[in-house]
């Protein structure tokens, strides 16, 4: 009998989303009375206990759904609810998953930090957002957990806002996010004015308004409205916009570096399977939606993602921002998947590189984290995250230095690790799809081929530069050694990245080692046939290019930054290109930053010297007309008045005086008036 038969998978799914949300309001009443982290770590636990019933529970099973009405607008009623399906119940579960060793990494990583409390409220906040995200049966609501993902980021981002740094780089994710923020909102528009709903059942159910939606003579009709069929394209790139922001896609991939101002603990939840796995599950969940020209231009800005960040990768001495391009890289490896029309490879490499990723930075915390430590003790001045500072600290830290070997053989895609399958799967597809498109797709593929090497050299160059030869600053540190010798993680560390280590491996996804065709995963996601046919000679031949191709990188890299036989001018313009990560931002700074300013000028300029002097010219004319009338007012008008009054005050005092009573003044005055009268009566 099944022992979660009688367990309702959407409780135990509410209860995933909700508990880090009643650690989050815990937290954030105890404020500095709590700084242990237990609550929020507990708030993880009963996630990862109760995402697990719910994918049991769902996976390969009928989906499950509850909604309420929430509010009616005119004819259309708002529901929410909850949606579970394979991907909603996978995600519910790898997002714990994940998070729940990086709570368990950070209660010793991040011991001692004066702001530790607002770090666990933060976390659990960030959580719970990404939770939501992934259960919600509307797009509406949908959208509402997105912002509170990209809010919570924000905050984690900015954790040490005491530094300048941090500041910017929180205010960049927050603003190049709005970007695709306002994509998503163009998108539920065009949705709701086509379909009257953004309930995710109806439209994308079995029998939902998209598959009962087709484009004829021009037109993209619905059993409920039709539009012209370029909204159809416009409301698919909409919807990639969000994901391009969201997952640090080209050209909004410039905030993803910088994020790095972060706690890495932080580093590796946000890189591994919540704020920029968000992009990726979107584009899943509305993947019917798109057309083809949409699906080629997803897989085109994937391709260029995976290239260019991969290149500036090459150029990196922060370790983690060699990592933070590398996942760049990665996600845009699960765009082309998206592209190629293989969301389930997308995916699969999503899951993958979720637990290879977040071992890379937690491995990567340790080891700042320990060159931190020693930067304290020897009071010298070096940067603890740059390798030209590092190197032979496999003789300190050689568990780590196992476990992020292990996690870089999967990123670079060898053998029986897990991202050998997922990558695998995306590569060996898109060949198979340019291969049914026509030669000129082949660009694509290769690309992808030459990407996957680049990605092994620079990852083995990490290995190699962080782990290997003798401390760089030795020198200078020699006599601090015996005092403070640098050591190995605590166990409090080091026990989840065992976990993810083993998570590396191929057979938590697949017991063939070797085909990814044979994994749970791929088989629980793939609902219908690819469109294009297999090649069964890309299965052998790509692998074996991919391997041969990062032995030799590896070969390379050994020489160069071990035996130090490095033949390349490490000042040429290629590397400081990749370092400057091909200028982009300064592009941006220039086009965008500086040029708001320059018409901010220009309009402050305008608005003093020609609005203002038009304004004061247009006083000088009015204050002058009313002058005139002034004076036309007070010595014409007022004159006329005046005279007229005065006029008549006299003939009424000259009158007046007739009316003295006497006799001769009153005959007097009738003779005046015969006299006057004959006068007219002569001359007029």
């Amino acid at each position: 009998m099944d022992p979660v038969a009688h367990i309702s998978p959407i409780y135990t799914a509410l209860i995933a989303v909700v508990a880090p949300f009643i650690a989050f309001l815990y937290q954030a009443m105890a404020g500095k009375r709590d700084q242990s982290g237990t609550i929020s770590l507990i708030g993880i636990v009963c996630s990862f206990i109760s995402g697990g019933i719910t994918w049991l529970a769902i996976w390969n099973h009928p989906i499950a759904y509850a909604e309420i009405n929430w509010f009616t607008i005119g004819a259309s009623t708002f529901k929410v609810g909850i949606l579970l399906n394979n991907l909603s119940a996978l995600m519910l579960l790898l997002v714990p998953t994940v998070a729940l060793p990086v709570h368990i990494y950070s209660r010793a990583y991040m011991k001692g930090d004066p702001g530790i409390h607002r770090y666990w409220m933060y976390l659990s906040l960030f959580c719970f957002a990404m939770l939501g995200l992934v259960v919600m049966d509307s797009l509406l609501l949908m959208y509402i957990f997105w912002e509170l993902v990209g809010f919570a980021s924000y905050l984690l981002i900015g954790f040490w806002f005491t530094r300048e740094t941090a500041v910017q780089a929180n205010k960049k994710a927050f603003i190049v996010n709005r970007i695709g923020d306002l994509g998503f909102l163009v998108g539920l528009a065009i949705i709701f004015t086509q379909f009257k709903t953004l309930n995710l059942v109806d439209l994308f159910g079995e029998t939902g308004l998209i598959y009962q939606s087709a484009v004829t003579n021009g037109q993209w009709v619905s059993p409920v409205n039709s539009m012209d069929q370029v909204w159809l394209t416009i409301a698919g790139l909409a919807f990639f916009l969000a994901a391009m922001a969201k997952s640090a896609q080209f050209p909004l991939h410039i905030w993803l570096p910088d994020a790095m101002e972060g706690p890495t603990s932080v580093s590796s939840l946000i890189h591994a399977a919540t704020m920029v796995a968000a992009g990726v599950f979107l584009l899943a969940t509305v993947f019917p939606l798109f057309n083809e020209s949409a699906l080629i231009f997803i897989a085109i800005i994937g391709t260029i993602t995976a290239a260019a960040a991969a290149c500036f990768a090459l150029g990196q001495y922060d370790i983690k921002r060699i990592l933070a391009f590398s996942t760049i890289s990665q996600l845009g490896f699960m765009m082309v998947g998206i592209g190629i029309g293989t969301w389930d490879a997308a995916l699969f490499h999503l899951v993958t590189h979720a637990f290879f990723k977040c071992l890379l930075f937690l491995s990567a915390g340790a080891i700042i984290h320990e060159m931190a430590h020693l930067k304290a003790h020897s009071q010298l001045d070096f940067d603890p995250q740059d390798l030209r500072n590092m190197g032979g600290l496999k003789k300190y830290m050689p568990k780590t230095f196992i476990l992020m070997s292990i996690a870089s053989l999967a990123l670079a895609g060898f053998p029986l690790t897990s991202g050998y399958l997922s990558k695998d799967s995306i590569i060996i597809s898109s060949f198979e799809w340019a291969l049914s498109k026509g030669d000129f797709y082949l660009i694509i593929p290769v690309s992808l081929i030459i990407v996957s090497i680049l990605t092994a050299f620079y990852i083995g160059r990490l290995i190699f530069k962080a782990f290997l030869g003798e401390l760089r600053i030795l020198d200078q540190v020699q006599d601090k050694l015996q005092g403070a010798p640098l050591h190995e993680a605590s166990k409090t560390m080091l026990i989840p990245m065992m976990l993810l280590g083993l998570c590396c491996l191929f057979p938590l996804f697949s017991l063939n080692p070797v085909s990814y065709h044979d994994s749970w995963l791929m088989d629980g996601l793939l609902l219908d046939e690819y469109t294009f046919a297999p090649s069964h000679s890309a299965h052998l031949i790509i692998p074996l290019i991919l391997l041969i191709g990062s032995v030799i990188s590896w070969i390379i890299g050994w020489k160069w930054y071990v035996q130090h036989k490095y033949s390349l001018n490490s000042n040429s313009l290629a590397l400081k290109a990749a370092f400057n990560q091909g200028y982009i931002n300064e592009l941006y700074q220039w086009v965008f930053v500086d040029g708001t300013l320059k018409i901010a000028r220009f309009c402050y300029w305008f608005d003093r010297y020609i609005v203002d002097s038009l304004v004061a010219f247009i006083q000088f004319i009015v204050l002058s007309l009313s002058r005139l009338s002034v004076w036309i007012d007070k010595y014409i008008v007022d004159g006329i008045v005046n005279a007229v009054a005065s006029v008549a005050y006299w003939t009424g005092n000259q009158v007046r005086l007739v009316q003295n009573g006497k006799l001769q003044t009153a005959l007097y005055s009738v003779f005046l008036f015969v006299l006057l009268g004959l006068i007219y009566l002569i001359f007029f």
